[in-house]
């Protein structure tokens, strides 16, 4: 087990499946104590805690509604009570509510907007307040903003907001030595990627990648390693894109 975050405290908002499990590993993998963010779903949460416990790593589970200010809150201060410090940050809770524009209901709009923005607005607001200095914050967007896929005018509305905030916020942040990064993967192979997708829109998404097929969620979670680690100190403001050449 690497050790390049001994010491440090990592919460990632919506880690019990997918491509948020796969960070909370890396992220333990290199010795970062890590809180599994989830919205209530403790059976899956506890999962990947048993996990990266047999791994060797060191993980608790806490459920938050990242929509629901005082719940965030809360979730932090039993962050800060467990381990007496906060320095990185993963804003990786999101939905992705995706269907042709006139049938996206108002409901659904709210729903997008609620996790995938003002979920990462209560991450960032706490942040301001309690990240230690030298932190590192990394939100999850998506390559599709790139990509002008029809059905996913709303669901990249919401990333192309959060990755804003990325750029705006990081000389704020700078100021105490934080980075702020976004990472936008590409098609990623998660539990739950598949489903609704035709296999005719999954050929063509392996199709425009360079390498003709999906992304995997440890891909995705080596470059989210990386940008909290030392190594990736220089590098804030950013946008990087992990989808094997798609756009």
């Amino acid at each position: 087990m690497s050790e390049s975050l001994a010491g440090r405290t990592a919460l990632v908002t919506g880690a019990a499946t997918g491509i948020g499990t796969a960070i909370a590993r890396a992220l333990a993998a290199a010795g970062a104590q890590v809180v599994i963010n989830h919205p209530h779903t403790p059976d899956l949460a506890k999962a990947a805690v048993a996990e990266i416990e047999s791994a060797g790593g060191r993980a608790i589970e806490i459920a938050a509604d990242v929509t629901n200010a005082d719940e965030y809150r809360a979730m932090v201060e039993q962050l800060l009570s467990a381990f007496g410090r906060w320095d990185i940050l993963v804003n990786n809770a999101a939905v992705a509510i995706t269907k042709p524009f006139d049938q996206v209901t108002s409901e659904e709009f709210d729903r997008s907007f609620a996790v995938n923005v003002k979920g990462v607005f209560h991450g960032l607001q706490l942040a301001w307040d309690h990240l230690a200095d030298g932190g590192r914050i990394i939100t999850i967007s998506s390559s599709t903003t790139g990509l002008m896929l029809p059905g996913y005018a709303v669901y990249d509305a919401t990333k192309g907001a959060v990755e804003q905030f990325t750029h705006i916020l990081s000389k704020d942040f700078g100021k105490r030595g934080i980075s702020i990064n976004t990472v936008s993967p590409g098609a990623t192979e998660t539990e739950t990627y598949r489903i609704g997708k035709s296999e005719q829109f999954l050929a063509g998404l392996e199709a425009l990648s360079a390498f003709g097929r999906l992304g995997r969620p440890d891909e995705i979670a080596a470059v989210v390693a990386f940008l909290a680690s030392d190594a990736g100190g220089w590098v804030t403001a950013q946008n990087i894109r992990v989808n094997g050449g798609t756009v």
